[in-house]
């Protein structure tokens, strides 16, 4: 199944946010900041990872339905949602 990039600009821009945080988190190792303030950063990137695989699978499923595209089958779409568990 091929998603359409264009329907995937805010998940893009997502992951983008997603790259700078953790940039900053390794910044924030580097200068050996504190665990409690690297941890919650390392968890907003975690989170924002999360919810673009949510949005793409989101996408993914919607455009099964609407398409009747039948590239995957149930059995991977679940294994594509428990990957993200």
């Amino acid at each position: 199944m091929q998603l359409d990039a264009t329907e995937l600009t805010p998940v893009i821009n997502r992951l983008k946010r997603a790259q700078g945080q953790l940039a900053a988190v390794t910044r924030m190792m580097e200068e050996g900041r504190d665990c409690k303030d690297i941890v919650t950063q390392l968890a907003a990137v975690s989170k924002a990872l999360d919810r673009a695989g949510f949005a793409i699978i989101a996408s993914g499923l919607e455009q099964c339905i609407s398409r009747e595209d039948t590239s995957l089958d149930r059995k991977e779409l679940e294994k594509l949602f428990l990957s993200l568990a």
